[in-house]
């Protein structure tokens, strides 16, 4: 198996509906080719992590940087693996509504993505990338 983890900015806000349907199609494909990981929105950027078979890796890949919704996908981290780091998890997901939070509720995401990374095992050294930018992300006062 093979995972990878990139960045990328939306060239957009995204809506909550749109992140939605995203994600509905997503999952879908993903269960179809036995790919796992998490994907977090944050402030206009998105870190995703992925896991499966190198070769349904790399064409879901492909087509995530010729998607027009976001731009600067950046690879920072990719293993061989023997163990998936999210092995239930078709695609998790983590939004916050800029538009619609307050103060504390940008805290209390925060707070949940730090504990879900204390929780959560990784299993490689992709993984721990992942939770590490995320932290770095997070720890970005809200704009």
């Amino acid at each position: 198996m093979y995972t990878l983890t990139y960045e990328s900015v939306a060239t957009n806000a995204l809506e909550i509906a749109e992140m939605e349907e995203l994600l509905e199609k997503a999952r879908a494909n993903n269960i179809k080719d036995s790919i796992t990981g998490c994907l977090i929105y944050y402030q206009g950027k998105f870190v995703q992590l992925l896991e499966g078979e190198r070769k349904e890796i790399d064409v879901l890949y492909d087509k995530i940087k010729q998607d027009p919704r976001h731009k600067n996908v950046t690879l920072f981290s990719d293993d061989q693996i023997t163990k998936r780091t999210f092995p239930n998890w078709g695609m998790a997901y983590y939004p916050i509504d800029e538009d619609g939070t307050n103060k504390y509720e940008f805290e209390q995401y925060k707070r949940n993505l730090i504990l879900l990374s204390d929780l959560v095992e990784p299993t490689n050294v992709t993984a721990r990338h992942f939770w590490k930018k995320i932290k770095t992300m997070i720890s970005q006062p809200p704009l």
